[in-house]
């Protein structure tokens, strides 16, 4: 870009916000997602990175370079409520009897997918959304806490903290998340991607909800 810079021109001046159409995805034997389950009720979703913490190395009396060590991905999930297939991934075990669950047993993996909205100046929050997808999670044991229903009623807020898992990606370190932003991407690659995540047709025969690893989705941007 040549000539002088300027500042919050017409249209540039963009924000992301909200939270929205979130989506669970279980893992299976395989390490695949192969089924997608709406998820209602999320109220809020906290990236929170950790690691990458610098180590200084010294020689010929001067610091010669710092090292950085490996970077993790967490997050925060706050919600009013869960899809029944989430009760696995949260502890729980209910195939023994119907209308009965029990805790403290292992922890399923799975894969997240949510919607947060772009917006600037002159198109309000109508501008895009980006997808924001997340691989091997684990969520923590949560506290919840009941209170008697009074004149100031609130709804129980559910709470995880997720831990995850890189997945490989040809051509770059691993990865636990993937974003795609609909003011760049191919529209017709976005329906197509967004038909995957989000599955398509009836229940009887439509295509089912899915999380494809990053390289299915790179190669279908990718595609010509």
């Amino acid at each position: 870009m040549k000539g002088r810079l300027v500042w919050d021109a017409v249209g540039e001046k963009t924000y992301e916000t909200g939270v929205r159409n979130a989506v669970l995805y279980p893992i299976d034997n395989t390490g695949a997602y192969p089924e997608g389950y709406a998820w209602n009720g999320i109220t809020a979703v906290t990236e929170s990175p950790t690691g990458a913490e610098a180590t200084p190395l010294y020689a010929d009396d001067i610091k010669y370079l710092n090292l950085r060590a490996a970077e993790e991905f967490g997050a925060t999930i706050e919600a009013y409520t869960y899809p029944d297939e989430f009760e696995e991934c949260d502890g729980s075990k209910s195939d023994l009897a119907v209308g009965v669950s029990i805790g403290q047993q292992d922890r399923k993996t799975f894969g997240l997918a949510y919607r947060t909205t772009i917006g600037d100046d002159v198109q309000g929050n109508s501008k895009g959304y980006k997808i924001h997808l997340i691989y091997g999670c684990s969520a923590a044991p949560s506290e919840k806490g009941y209170q008697t229903i009074n004149d100031s009623p609130e709804a129980i807020t559910f709470s995880w903290e997720v831990a995850t898992t890189p997945v490989p990606v040809t051509g770059a370190k691993p990865t636990a998340t993937l974003i795609i932003d609909s003011t760049k991407i191919d529209s017709a690659k976005l329906a197509s991607l967004e038909t995957i995540l989000y599955g398509d047709g009836d229940s009887e025969t439509g295509t089912a909800p899915r999380l494809p690893l990053p390289d299915e989705i790179i190669a279908l941007v990718n595609a010509a």
